[in-house]
């Protein structure tokens, strides 16, 4: 299992070029491996996340509402509107999508890259 972003599926709100680019090959990087080691049954799937609420990110966003002069508060509005359901990942929330495709539910699931996005990249 692999861990990239939707900012490897030309997610417009990316930070950075070089993010993305990493980002995305981590995902051919995925489909690559299924292929090949498919025929040893062993799936290889990515996870996807977006927005997330981690130390790091409200770090991030602290500094930002600081150099703004804007709460935080209004930060975390503009970030849940683009969202389609409102809320920016909880840690827990990519935790989730790791125990599933770990589980047998997911034992004929392989060579995706799941969004954990709450709606942003639709693909």
């Amino acid at each position: 299992m692999n861990i990239a972003s939707i900012a490897g599926k030309r997610y417009s709100g990316t930070s950075n070029a070089a993010y993305a680019v990493s980002k995305g090959a981590i995902i051919a990087m995925t489909q690559i491996a299924a292929h090949q080691l498919g025929r040893h049954n062993i799936n290889v799937n990515g996870i996807c996340p977006g927005s997330a609420r981690t130390a790091m990110s409200e770090a991030i966003m602290a500094g930002r509402a600081q150099s703004l002069g804007v709460p935080i508060s209004q930060l975390e509005e503009q970030r849940a509107a683009n969202i389609l359901i409102g809320r920016a990942n909880d840690p827990e929330d990519i935790a989730a999508m790791a125990v599933f495709l770990a589980s047998l539910g997911a034992r004929n699931i392989t060579g995706q890259a799941f969004n954990v996005d709450g709606g942003l990249v639709m693909h």
